[in-house]
């Protein structure tokens, strides 16, 4: 588990070893599996950051603090904000942890959605500060008007869009109300994981505006690049510099050219789109058909209602050879399953019926 230095105590904050540690198996996952637990891209890089990424293995022998400035101007031309404004980093696992680091305390909680992604959460517990859950909406979107109004001391506020693990949205107009009716001092943290698979305009808007905003992106999800760890925060660069003191040294040159050749590539984010949806949206009719609820998602996993405790089915599953995602406490009978390929989703559709009927 990684530590940071913060007021001179050493804080764990890795939230990727301990998810993993959740789904864990003695000697790891069998390699005829099938494993649909991480929303990862089964798809892979494209071949353009393959090329790109191999080129630089090439020059592994030195820090090539260029690879990153050129994917930094990139990103920042594509998304209409100044340079400055983006910070580049290894995912966008270490800014989410770093924001939370620097803008929570024992007095200033985090306010986040339940169910929602914990990683906010594990930064702030080590942080020493509250994490207020609010539930979502009857559509699954972010309550923003009870997360505004869970704390007026709030330091953080976390929106996951599309929401992990439900992969709903929260509409953009709903955003805007809380950028603006947020407790005074108060950050929004948009995560934008998943953005890609849901077709929808970012809130990089907002950022040029110099909003109370800050904005994650990684390259894990829709380009495929999990293993590679490319991804930025967006924010104000007076936002961007407390959450760097926690930062230092070059990142990795393969995973910067891999990331900057994606962002060149115009077809591949609707290609994959539409490749996951469809694949997303037949699984999900399948089950439906079968009589098990889905919560409608836009994004690149889907929550089932197993109607028995989820875990038992995530158990019975792995004796069938097929991985998919944890249980969230408070939803017990839902279950979250990632996207794989077709072949791999018709595997788990056998297995399912096997373990549920």
């Amino acid at each position: 588990m990684v530590a940071l230095l913060a007021g001179g105590s050493v804080l764990p904050v890795s939230a990727e070893t301990l998810f993993a540690q959740l789904s864990s198996m003695p000697g790891g996952v069998p390699g005829d599996a099938v494993k649909i637990d991480a929303n990862e891209n089964p798809m892979g890089p494209c071949p353009e950051a393959i090329e790109a990424a191999t080129a630089m293995v090439l020059k592994g022998g030195r820090y090539m603090y260029s690879e990153t400035d050129t994917f930094v101007e990139t990103l920042a031309a594509i998304e209409g904000v100044k340079k400055e404004y983006i910070r580049a980093f290894a995912g966008s696992s270490a800014p989410l942890h770093h924001a939370v680091l620097a803008l929570t305390s024992a007095d200033r909680p985090l306010v986040v959605a339940e169910p929602g992604y914990e990683a906010a959460g594990v930064a702030a517990s080590a942080n020493g500060a509250k994490t207020i859950s609010v539930p979502l909406t009857k559509t699954f979107a972010h309550d923003v008007k009870a997360m505004a109004a869970a704390s007026s001391t709030a330091g953080v506020i976390y929106i996951c869009n599309p929401n992990n693990p439900t992969g709903t949205l929260t509409p953009r107009e709903d955003l805007e109300w809380l950028i603006e009716n947020k407790p005074a001092d108060c950050i929004v943290l948009l995560d934008e994981a998943y953005i890609h698979f849901a077709g929808e305009p970012t809130r990089a808007d907002l950022v040029a505006k110099d909003k109370d905003l800050i904005i994650l992106r990684t390259f894990s999800k829709i380009y495929g690049m999990a293993g590679l760890r490319a991804g930025v925060a967006m924010a104000r660069p007076d936002l961007l510099k407390q959450i760097g003191k926690y930062h230092a040294g070059a990142l990795p040159s393969a995973a910067m050219a891999a990331a900057t050749a994606s962002l060149k590539s115009v077809d591949m984010v609707p290609e994959r789109r539409k490749t996951i949806a469809d694949i997303r949206d037949s699984c999900t009719s399948f089950l439906k058909a079968h009589g098990f609820n889905c919560i409608p998602s836009v994004s690149n996993k889907f929550m089932v209602d197993v109607k028995r405790p989820a875990t038992e089915i995530v158990q019975a599953l792995r004796k069938e050879k097929v991985y998919i995602g944890r249980v969230w406490p408070v939803w017990p009978t839902f279950c979250r399953v990632s996207v794989g390929t077709r072949e791999e989703m018709e595997i788990f559709k056998a297995a399912f019926l096997t373990v549920t009927v």
